[in-house]
């Protein structure tokens, strides 16, 4: 029997650890219930934090974690799915490809930005949502010095104003300075479409979001979206044009390509629709989590949101359950009723909520020492020990609180 985990984001990690933990439990032999995960490399991209400088530093090994926990590890990019005949097709290293079959599959492939067609996005724009992409934008910036000094070349645009958008925005001013020199003065912008900064949020947080903005001085264009970018900046739909020579594309996450060749119902991002074990009902075998999975987080109508909290809580169940099924004992359904926000503002600090009402409990420097255990430890994969890698993928006890909203 084999379980065939696709991804080594949040989700995928933990569908490992827990599929693993339940094989342990139940006295299964690695022989007797394989598992493969499958992903280009064996690293956890940190993607919460690619906002940060030195985004080459932000991966965390896996290899020996999952060599600590007798799970295989499958080099290479999942290329397509045969759902009928239960097989992954990927492509390897130089080209090369393998087959891998499967009894239970875990779809983790996770999220991708979306670019619209906007003229000159593709040629022009930058953002932090991979990490080719971030490590590409953290060049460009410290190419700027380079560069004549000119207004444009001090001033960057955020097209966003989520939670990525604001992180990214917030942090800019700092890390200008730092490469440009602490004279500098940067202009940040961010433009968005919606009428208030920080849609999602609600009323109660966005007064501490724009204290935070008015204080690094970061400028809004609310009620407008890019209309187009050329290497002189962006023009708005509003007419307006700012000159820029670095604007950020911070708008709007979906599923990752992949999980259109399950044949099944998704939502508007993407998502594979799910039951409460995680399955996807209209294919056999098929699993679901993290980002490729539109969830029920409880009884209440709230789902699960595309963020590393509830990927890895998600994770851990969905790969329990696949355990469990080719194991015969009984799935756990996925729930997650704990729901935090800890949204990092510069040198401003950070907020901190509770709840789905996104109630304030810590803000300023507090709520930054927060932020920073979040991105720092608790976010991170366990050590490579094989007890307590085990242990911390209990589906029912992988916190409720940690990552955010992303």
């Amino acid at each position: 029997m084999r379980i065939v985990i696709i991804g080594a984001g949040f989700a995928g990690m933990y569908a490992a650890l827990s599929a693993a933990r339940l094989r342990d439990i139940q006295g299964a032999s690695p022989e007797t219930l394989e598992i493969a995960l499958v992903s280009p490399e064996p690293t956890l991209v940190v993607r919460p934090r690619l906002y940060e400088p030195k985004p080459e530093t932000l991966t965390a090994p896996l290899l020996n974690v999952l060599k600590a926990i007798d799970v295989d590890y499958v080099q290479g990019s999942a290329e397509t799915i045969d759902t009928k005949s239960k097989v992954v097709n990927i492509v390897a290293a130089k080209g090369a490809k393998k087959q891998l079959a499967y009894d239970r599959l875990v779809v983790a492939t996770g999220s991708r930005l979306f670019r619209p067609n906007i003229p000159g996005l593709a040629e022009h724009g930058f953002s932090v949502d991979q990490l080719d992409d971030a490590i590409a934008l953290d060049r460009h910036l410290h190419s700027l010095p380079s560069r004549p000094a000119s207004k444009a070349r001090d001033t960057v645009v955020v097209a966003g104003g989520g939670f990525t958008g604001i992180e990214a925005a917030t942090e800019m001013p700092s890390r200008l300075r730092a490469i440009l020199g602490k004279e500098a003065k940067p202009r940040v912008i961010i433009v968005d479409r919606n009428e208030a900064i920080a849609p999602d949020m609600g009323a109660g947080p966005r007064p501490i979001i724009e204290d935070a903005l008015r204080k690094l001085g970061v400028e809004t264009r609310l009620g407008a979206g890019v209309a187009s970018l050329d290497k002189s900046g962006v023009t708005l739909s509003s007419g307006e044009h700012i000159e820029a020579a670095t604007v950020i594309w911070a708008a709007g996450i979906r599923a990752a390509p992949l999980t259109a060749q399950v044949p099944a119902e998704r939502d508007n991002f993407g998502r594979l629709l799910v039951d409460r074990e995680l399955r996807v009902p209209s294919v056999a075998g098929v699993f679901a989590t993290g980002d490729a999975a539109r969830a029920s987080c409880d009884g209440n109508g709230n789902y699960a949101l595309m963020s590393c909290q509830h990927a890895t809580r998600m994770g851990a169940f969905a790969g329990n359950n696949a355990a469990a099924e080719l194991l015969g004992v009984p799935t756990k359904p996925y729930h997650q009723k704990g729901y935090v926000t800890c949204l990092d503002l510069g040198e401003a600090g950070a907020l901190f909520t509770r709840g789905w009402e996104r109630e304030v409990t810590m803000v300023n420097d507090v709520a930054k020492k927060t932020k920073r255990e979040i991105n720092t430890v608790w976010i991170y994969p366990p050590k490579a020990e094989r007890a307590a890698a085990l242990a911390s993928a209990d589906p029912e006890r992988v916190t409720d609180v940690t990552g955010f909203f992303h």
